[in-house]
């Protein structure tokens, strides 16, 4: 059967707002955008880039000649810089966290990701009792911080039951971070008085015109409503927010040089909030082995990272399990400060079976105490958590 979404004159404009969505215009998402069109990365040299790894503070232009292919051949130099930050920053500690899946029913047709609404997969929902289970076993490795992720079905995972994961993550987790659909602010507002401290959205791509063949149904189709998303969360009262563009869906450099711009716009309107970064690639989905990062290959990743360190030296960065054991524990003793453990990225299978199919192939499947032992190998302290929640204000609202 075909699918009607595949003709561009079948599908809804992806510039225009639907009528649930909540439109703020602070003027961030534009000047995101028009940063990135007028960055051309072929632009710079060598001299641009010696001079940008001879300061301690780096502009916009800085970060943008560290991700130019002219700084391929001062990756060294980059990761030396950025190691020194890190530790300046944040000392030997690398965090640990794990997440947990609770849903992958999707109404969104993003044609790379394995949850789309179209792709056959096995659609499960974890009940309370068994997102409960779930919880405890993760705590019982010794995890106090723990990321929610579902599909993004508002029907099917609405505000209620992600607030209500909530609400039981907090009985046994320091720190609760969502990485579901974007909401608007009172949504957001409404997850933080049930115990969400940060929310993580990935932009996928900021080429408003390659993110429109990418993402042909669903609410995910709307362009700007996405890009605004960290803003809302912190108007809702969220701590902190959490960057990131899919690399290899298009031009790599660019998307890492708006994603940085965007977090650094944020930090400087919201001086108070706390900034992360996570640097996906692309990775196979079930139906679609053929799916893959392209052009992004190792090296240049680390250089994405090491420009991110450099440029935003405060910023958390997280490695994921989309990247193999080697780099990870690499990576670690370079730029990152997050990393993820014990990891399944189907619906449940860390108390009981796994319930729902995967949204993509992970890369490094070790334990949480193989991880740990990892870190301590390297010479750096494993840190389960630092944070202690609590509400910048009162509301009555979790409790309606």
């Amino acid at each position: 059967m075909e699918i009607v979404e595949n003709r561009k004159e079948n599908r809804i404009s992806h510039m225009d707002y639907l009528p649930d969505m909540e439109v703020i215009d602070s003027g961030i998402a534009d000047e995101v955008i028009n940063k990135m069109n007028a960055y051309n990365p072929d632009e710079y040299t060598k001299d641009d880039v010696l001079e940008a790894l001879s300061k301690e503070v780096l502009s916009a232009e800085d970060f943008a000649a560290l991700l130019s292919p002219a700084a391929s051949g001062y990756i060294e130099e980059m990761a030396r810089k950025a190691q020194i930050e890190t530790r300046k920053h944040f000392g030997n500690s690398i965090y640990m966290f794990t997440p947990l899946y609770i849903a992958n029913y999707c109404e969104n047709y993003c044609i790379y990701c394995g949850f789309n609404c179209h792709n056959k997969i096995h659609r499960a929902k974890l009940t309370y009792e068994e997102i409960e289970k779930e919880m405890k076993a993760i705590a019982d490795t010794g995890l106090e911080e723990i990321l929610l992720l579902t599909g993004e079905s508002k029907k099917m995972s609405d505000v209620k039951y992600i607030g209500e994961a909530c609400k039981i993550a907090r009985k046994y987790f320091k720190l609760v971070g969502l990485e579901v659909y974007p909401m608007n602010s009172d949504e957001y507002a409404y997850l933080h008085q049930c115990g969400a401290d940060y929310v993580t959205v990935f932009q996928e791509t900021y080429n408003s015109d390659k993110y429109e063949t990418l993402h042909l149904a669903g609410h995910k189709r709307i362009f700007p409503y996405r890009v605004n998303a960290q803003e809302r969360a912190l108007m809702g009262g969220m701590r902190g927010v959490g960057f990131a563009a899919l690399l290899g869906l298009d031009d790599f450099r660019k998307d890492a040089f708006a994603t940085g711009i965007h977090a650094y716009l944020i930090q400087k309107k919201y001086p108070h909030a706390e900034i992360a970064f996570s640097c996906p690639r692309l990775r196979p989905i079930i139906n679609n082995d053929k799916i893959n990062p392209k052009d992004v290959h190792e090296p240049q990743l680390l250089q994405i990272i090491c420009a991110y360190r450099l440029f935003m030296p405060f910023a958390s960065i997280t490695i994921s399990t989309r990247e193999c054991e080697r780099f990870r524990n690499n990576i670690i003793n370079i730029a990152a400060t997050k990393i993820s453990a014990g990891v399944g990225v189907g619906v449940g299978g860390h108390g009981e079976e796994k319930k729902g199919d995967e949204q993509f192939e992970i890369s490094d499947s070790r334990s949480v105490s193989e991880v740990y032992n990892a870190i301590k190998k390297q010479g750096l302290t494993p840190v389960m958590s630092e944070y202690i929640y609590c509400l910048l204000y009162t509301s009555d609202a979790a409790d309606e």
